[in-house]
């Protein structure tokens, strides 16, 4: 599975990539609003998930950016905004779901798993997705 991180946090991002790879997954760690999108033009993603707030810009921007290129992979947001005018306003932008900080990194992995699983077996799913 290839994943794409986007996430500032040191500790958060180190966690997350060594949860997902033990479990046999790719992840490409990216940290800014720059480096996920130059990504998601360079290469297609089982899914992202994606901080919002970001050193240079708001994680919305890589979202919308998501689904104006592909209007199907999953996006799983982590965010530290617990307002549910923040879920709403991610939902709203298309991101599959929401995950607020902390979180367990065991959520975390079912919940791409999950996300993963039910796009592949979506009959909308893109040349892009893998089998």
């Amino acid at each position: 599975m290839e994943i794409l991180l986007v996430e500032d946090n040191a500790l958060i991002g180190d966690a997350i990539v060594g949860q997902l790879s033990a479990s046999g997954g790719h992840v490409d760690w990216r940290q800014s609003v720059v480096e996920a999108i130059a990504a998601v033009n360079e290469q297609s993603y089982d899914c992202v998930v994606l901080d919002l707030r970001l050193p240079d810009g708001h994680g919305l921007s890589v979202l919308s950016h998501i689904r104006e290129r592909n209007g199907i992979t999953p996006v799983l947001v982590l965010s530290a905004f617990d307002q549910m005018t923040d879920r709403f306003a991610a939902m709203a932008r298309g991101a599959n779901a929401y995950l607020v900080k902390p979180f367990s990194l065991g959520d975390l992995e079912y919940r791409i798993a999950s996300l993963v699983a039910d796009t592949r077996r979506s009959p909308l799913r893109g040349a892009n997705q893998r089998d």
